[in-house]
């Protein structure tokens, strides 16, 4: 399993629209899931991006509130997750790319003080989802990796930090990146290269490594931030190719740090090694 958690800064690097690239192109074995958690105090953009609004508000993070509160959080989860797989309408949906859409309101994160801490040990396979069948992916937007929702970025495999490689969004992301390299380590950098400068001169400027990067393709991205009519070959795009491959080397991420901290890992490493 992997628990991945991405946060952004000032300057709309697109955290929200590089999680569904990355839901919707994540590697998955048979009977394996990947969820993707909205969990950005500020406010959820799914429901009424790439949902437009048809679902209303019957599910998301915000029920997980009430159900805290009743002490049936475990079970309403499952009841708060909206199915994003992909359908061709000949057969059942596999269920195995699943939405938990985040706050509508920013005025109702104020309810999720007891609902962070739950979540996280549920992420991680420490309670209530099977660690061998799925993955996670934690949209933290701007604020989420500060504050009380700030333990799903501790717990969390790794931390990945969006970012966009130009000057305005770069001198925005240095002093967040600093506290966040303090409070957690182990950040990654996912740069959506929409300015002139090449991944090894973001690396040296804010001193965490680039681990992946995405196109910048305003016409696709806006198929997932908004809901917009889907180009011809959108899944062969460019922008989801790269997903692609930035979802199997944020797995592979995972996977290591966990080894590393794993009781046993000094033999597996050393197998690896070989």
């Amino acid at each position: 399993m992997s628990v991945i958690a991405l946060a952004g800064c000032s300057g709309a690097p697109g955290v929200t629209t590089s999680a569904l690239a990355l839901l919707l192109t994540w590697p998955l074995a048979p009977g394996r899931r990947i969820i993707l958690a909205e969990c950005d105090p500020d406010g959820g953009a799914v429901l009424h991006g790439l949902l437009q609004g048809t679902l209303g508000d019957r599910y998301g993070l915000r029920n997980l509130s009430v159900a805290a509160r009743k002490g049936e959080l475990k079970d309403a989860f499952w009841r708060q997750l909206v199915d994003l797989s992909a359908e061709d309408g000949t057969q059942e949906s596999p269920r195995d790319r699943l939405l938990l859409p985040g706050v509508t309101d920013p005025a109702q994160a104020a309810g999720l003080g007891p609902v962070w801490e739950t979540l996280a040990d549920m992420f991680m396979g420490i309670d209530a989802l099977p660690a061998d069948g799925h993955d996670v992916l934690i949209d933290l937007g701007r604020g989420g990796a500060f504050g009380p929702s700030a333990v799903l970025a501790q717990r969390a495999d790794a931390l990945v930090v969006v970012v966009r490689n130009t000057l305005r969004c770069l001198q925005a992301a240095q002093a967040r990146i600093d506290a966040l390299e303090e409070r957690v380590g182990n950040i990654g950098l996912l740069m959506v290269d929409e300015g002139p400068y090449p991944a090894g001169e973001v690396q040296r400027v804010l001193r965490v490594p680039v681990v992946a990067t995405l196109p910048y393709a305003p016409k696709e991205a806006k198929v997932l931030s908004d809901g917009a009519e889907q180009p011809r070959h959108f899944t062969r795009s460019a922008l989801m190719k790269s997903a692609d491959t930035a979802s199997t080397v944020l797995v592979q991420r995972a996977a290591l740090r966990r080894a590393r901290l794993a009781p046993d890992a000094a033999p597996v490493l050393r197998e690896a090694g070989r």
